[in-house]
């Protein structure tokens, strides 16, 4: 009889660690079977990994990990022409009973912890959505976005909202968390086209699970290189660690509607839309020149849908220092607020200081709000000499991976 402890297989260095130390720690246990009549030498359990994380196995890669191509586009051109999403596993009828007299050596089953238990205080938001763990609420939460609310149909038109609960699918929490596998949102896409529509939205829940497996695969490549300030490619910048900055960046405190709603939402729920996010970096590294990884680290706090891969490639592509084509991708937030949140419902629900103001006037209330902090890097079309973003050289060898 051979114990095993089954964990999906890790990439970035703290994970492996824990890996290391469980297995390490298990080593230590030892679990008797049989009775005292028939003594039999103790077990130990053994940890085993297993790649489970993505919607493509690393094994059914065209090219190593090593060959990974370090643009978005051509890895997802590879992927969907040269390999197939593996089947989810049929699970069993019925699970025979659990060796109850090796379980009772142990001490029993235990409890499950609460979050009180282990330390943090609980602080319960009466806004947003209110996500639950367990892989009960996320399969609920797939069959009630799919086909339910049939919102699957209209993912590309809405996914870029920021208010309410349906304007994007919401799996990040339980993705990260290992409660849903991304095969099976691929599954019930699929099935989804067959039995209701096929159209630009259901391909493109597909096209951003490709690019969640494209940063768990360039952790693997590239490794501690991930959160290194030059990011993968080693760029060389000049970047601010100015407390003061950062903090009303953190707290909501920056003058500028859309950034505080945003961080503000995230503080509350551990949650922030995928528009929301790209917008709070650009501020963070553009507009404030303050280090990209202050801004990742306090996502890392917060976020309920943390994973590293996910999180700090997602602000090295940001900060432009990561795998992205364009180095200085900046997002407006005069634009950005105009288009995707018009009438100010957003800032309004989250800055309840606004909602008084004219719809047209609570993303931009002068002297109605607090100062700005900062003015932006683009004011009026033309780009700040003080706010340019100081980007020196580039080593000419950009994709050797670092050593640390």
């Amino acid at each position: 009889m051979c114990l095993q402890i089954y964990a999906h297989k890790e990439t970035c260095s703290e994970e492996l660690l824990v890996e290391r130390l469980v297995s390490k720690g298990l080593e230590q246990v030892q679990i008797a079977q049989g009775g005292a009549s028939v003594p039999k030498r103790p077990l130990n359990p053994r940890l085993q990994l297993i790649w489970g994380a993505t919607m493509y196995h690393i094994d059914d890669l065209p090219f190593p990990v090593s060959s990974l191509p370090d643009v978005y586009t051509q890895f997802r051109k590879a992927v969907e022409s040269k390999c197939s999403v593996r089947n989810c596993a049929k699970l069993p009828t019925s699970l025979g009973p659990p060796p109850s007299s090796s379980i009772d050596e142990i001490g029993g089953w235990g409890t499950v912890p609460t979050l009180e238990s282990l330390g943090p205080s609980v602080t319960k938001s009466e806004k947003g959505m209110h996500f639950i763990g367990g892989e009960s609420a996320a399969l609920g939460r797939v069959h009630e976005y799919f086909w339910k609310k049939d919102q699957l149909k209209d993912y590309k038109v809405t996914r870029n909202g920021m208010l309410g609960p349906d304007y994007s699918t919401k799996f990040s929490p339980w993705l990260a968390s290992g409660s849903l596998s991304p095969r099976y949102i691929c599954e019930e896409v699929k099935r989804y086209e067959k039995q209701r529509v096929a159209n630009d939205s259901t391909y493109w829940v597909l096209f951003e699970l490709i690019w969640r497996d494209y940063f768990r695969f360039l952790s693997a490549k590239y490794g501690n290189a991930i959160f290194h300030l030059g990011g993968p490619r080693k760029v060389v910048s000049k970047w601010s660690q100015d407390q003061a900055l950062f903090e009303s960046w953190r707290d909501g405190r920056t003058g500028y509607p859309l950034i505080d709603a945003n961080m503000r939402e995230l503080s509350a729920t551990g949650y922030m839309s995928n528009r929301g996010r790209q917008i709070v970096c650009s501020f963070l590294v553009r507009d404030m020149g303050v280090d990209w990884r202050m801004g990742a680290e306090w996502f890392e706090t917060c976020l309920l849908d943390y994973d590293p891969a996910s999180n700090y490639g997602n602000w090295t592509y940001g900060a432009g220092v990561g795998n992205d084509p364009r180095e200085d991708r900046y997002f407006s937030i005069p634009k950005q607020a105009k288009s995707y949140d018009p009438e100010g419902e957003y800032v309004a629900y989250w800055l309840p200081e606004l909602r008084s103001l004219a719809k047209e006037r609570r993303n931009f209330p002068g002297a109605s709000y607090i100062r700005q902090v900062v003015p932006l890097k683009f004011d009026g079309g033309n780009q700040r000499k003080d706010q340019q973003f100081n980007r020196q050289r580039r080593p000419n060898n950009v994709y050797i991976r670092q050593v640390k």
